[in-house]
């Protein structure tokens, strides 16, 4: 039998930081199972993230626009897979453990609401006398109550390490804890970076895609910072560039300005702080994984203009309102006729209540399946 695991894992010891979380060294999960001989823990996490129906329907669940209104705009899903990638490479660079932060990138959208983060508030309002709704703390309830394939134990049960990496909202309460270990007042490296990665893809991809709509327009852009740093940094890169290849190398050069201002500060964050290990990280004085200042400022006046001509551009705005609209009508169907809900989903309500499991089975419908669904009970009436 090959002993693939423990190769790995005498891999990560020579090979990752000290202040990164070692695979042999995970705190484990919430039930006990025995090591896989081939695949060290985080690695087995992954697969069981890829595997799920909750991650599957990320394909199509919207990011900005309404998802099946056009072949190129990005998803839940390509969102997420560009995150990963980006993860993937701070993780490696900053010599922390980048199965881990890839299984906490994956993973941290599997909770998400269809239509976006308005369908996210409208849950939220909605479920307001019932414990409320937050994707990412959804997501947590994804992998530990709602998606359970496995046999002996009810959830993915995931390892501590990547559960506690969802938790980023919570980490900043005082003595917070999962499973009896602290998690906060910051997250781990791996975690810190999962968290920044979202940042950095929305930058670059949503207005990626706001152009491919038409919402917004290069001369537009020109307003901003941001933007002028990375088209003075293709014009100094390359010449003879048609429109469409202008604005490609553009949209890379807000991800690489973005990724080296992360690294840089990253680094002299670690050499004033000089964390031994992940417990260092996590009950630091700040955050080491972030954004120097003078980025924050000029990403401050990039995220406000996106929200001034972007997500409340009416044409979105409208698009997603209608959509939610239609959310709240099915959701709160649902709670008056709950025999009209999936299988499984019944099967929870006598556990969870009517309103969390009309809530949990809303927040995984996919754009398409929330729509069919309206139309199915004939609810535009």
């Amino acid at each position: 039998m090959s002993h693939a695991r423990k190769e790995w894992e005498a891999a990560e010891e020579s090979n990752l930081a000290p202040y990164a979380i070692h695979s042999a060294e995970s705190f484990g999960r919430y039930h006990p199972e025995s090591d896989h001989p081939l695949r060290s823990c985080f690695a087995r996490d992954r697969d069981r993230i890829l595997h799920s129906k909750c991650f599957r329907r990320l394909e199509y669940k919207t990011q900005v626009f309404v998802n099946g209104i056009a072949d190129h705009y990005r998803t839940r899903l390509t969102h997420t897979m560009e995150m990963a990638a980006v993860g993937r490479t701070l993780a490696r660079i900053l010599k922390v453990n980048d199965d881990l932060t890839e299984c906490i990138c994956l993973a941290h959208d599997i909770g998400h609401s269809p239509f976006g983060h308005a369908g996210e508030h409208a849950l939220d309002d909605l479920m307001q006398n019932h414990g409320g709704f937050d994707h990412n703390l959804q997501s947590l309830r994804c992998i530990e109550v709602v998606e359970s394939p496995y046999p002996g134990f009810q959830g993915l049960n995931l390892t501590w390490e990547v559960r506690a990496g969802l938790l980023k909202h919570e980490a900043h309460v005082e003595n917070a804890e999962l499973d009896g270990h602290p998690i906060g007042p910051f997250q781990s490296m791996e975690a810190q970076i999962s968290d920044i990665a979202d940042d950095m893809t929305y930058h670059a991809h949503d207005v990626d895609d706001g152009l491919e709509a038409g919402i917004v327009t290069h001369q537009q852009l020109e307003q901003t910072e941001f933007w002028r740093m990375a088209t003075s940094a293709t014009n100094g890169r390359y010449s003879n560039l048609s429109e469409d290849q202008f604005l490609r190398a553009t949209i890379r050069n807000l991800l690489e300005l973005q990724m080296v201002d992360v690294i840089e500060h990253s680094f002299q964050a670690l050499e004033k702080q000089t964390p031994a290990n992940m417990h260092e990280v996590m009950a630091s004085t700040r955050r080491i994984v972030d954004f120097s200042p003078g980025m924050k400022e000029v990403l401050s006046e990039f995220t406000a203009f996106m929200f001034e001509n972007m997500y409340f551009h009416h044409e979105v705005e409208d698009a997603t309102q209608k959509s939610v609209d239609m959310m709240r009508k099915l959701f709160l169907h649902y709670v008056e006729h709950p025999e009209t809900m999936g299988n499984k989903a019944r099967t929870r309500l006598e556990q969870e209540g009517l309103w969390r499991t009309a809530c949990d089975y809303v927040a995984g419908c996919t754009d398409r399946y929330a729509i069919e669904e309206f139309k199915r009970f004939g609810l535009e009436k």
